[in-house]
């Protein structure tokens, strides 16, 4: 594998682990909260339609990814209704909002476009475009160097510098913050946050409310960003793998992000090589596709050692009287 080959591996790692990595940051904060939510898959889902739908109508690739977030907040709102305030069991909750959407986004495609569940194509301005960083070019013929910077960091869309950049601010405002101290004590011991007279609804409502932001955000860069419209059931499994590199990182911000980057790396690396032969014999393109999947079977078995969800997740709070 030649120099070239490998940073463009790492080029669409970083793209294809943008979704994964908005995902896995929206699930850390609400399950540090308490709130498990399987429910990521159907937030993308809806977002990722919303914004496609929305930004093939007006021609603004910023009002489809508001529409996107939109679409997001009300199903993590229902996930909210149905977890905290009636106390109902948030693993139905969230496989409930995956059906929903997986069923809401064809009808409805179908009834507004009449393309099979489809949206139109994007261009132009209803899409995000690359950015090409300061002195991507002239910097590109330093060795080494020269190429990572102009062909990996440089030429990503604005989402996937986001993405980057709220790794460290997720890492402060969980670790270094007033509220997140007391979002993370809500997930361990909610029955002391609330004797200290802070509130553990609005604090499980927020994380909820921030997890349907970041999931709206990785939908619309499904749609808008690292395709160029909607198809059916484009997640492809993404929400569900963002939960497993979240339990591989032990629900901690930066150990996720080594975790989606890996991902990431497997599903570019298995579109690339889609006709390998290995010891004489080729290995199947199925197989090459399914290396992500694979992965996630393999850390839900226990490959990534012991991970111990926080010790309040799943279960609602009944205040004492």
């Amino acid at each position: 594998m030649d120099l070239l080959t490998l940073l463009q591996l790492f080029d669409s790692s970083l793209r294809l682990s943008t979704p994964l990595l908005l995902a896995c940051l929206a699930g850390l904060f609400s399950e540090r909260a308490g709130i498990f939510d399987i429910g990521l898959e159907g937030k993308m889902l809806a977002s990722a339609f919303m914004s496609a739908a929305i930004a093939s109508y007006t021609g603004s690739v910023w009002i489809g990814l508001l529409a996107g977030i939109g679409a997001s907040l009300v199903l993590a709102l229902v996930h909210g209704v149905a977890s905290i305030t009636f106390r109902g069991n948030q693993l139905i909750s969230g496989v409930a909002i995956n059906f929903l959407a997986s069923g809401l986004t064809v009808v409805i495609g179908e009834a507004w476009f009449a393309l099979g569940g489809r949206t139109p194509q994007l261009e132009g301005a209803s899409r995000f475009h690359e950015l090409m960083l300061p002195l991507a070019d002239p910097l590109r013929g330093i060795p080494l160097l020269g190429p990572i910077y102009s062909d990996v960091i440089s030429g990503h869309t604005i989402i996937v510098y986001l993405s980057l950049a709220m790794v460290p601010l997720s890492w402060w405002v969980l670790f270094r913050t007033r509220f997140g101290l007391r979002l993370r004590a809500v997930g361990e011991n909610p029955a002391a946050v609330d004797t200290a007279g802070v509130s553990v609804v609005g604090l499980r409502y927020a994380a909820v409310l921030i997890c349907g932001v970041l999931c709206g955000i990785a939908g619309a860069y499904l749609a808008t960003a690292l395709s160029a419209g909607f198809v059916k059931e484009m997640s492809a499994g993404r929400g569900f793998i963002a939960l497993a590199a979240l339990i591989f990182a032990k629900w901690r911000p930066w150990h996720a992000m080594g975790a989606c980057l890996l991902f990431g790396f497997l599903e570019a690396f298995g579109n690339r090589y889609q006709s390998l032969e290995l010891f004489g014999a080729d290995v199947p393109v199925q197989l090459m596709q399914a290396l992500p999947y694979i992965l996630v079977v393999l850390i839900l078995a226990g490959l990534g050692g012991k991970a111990i969800p926080p010790r309040a997740g799943g279960e609602p709070y009944v205040k004492e009287r």
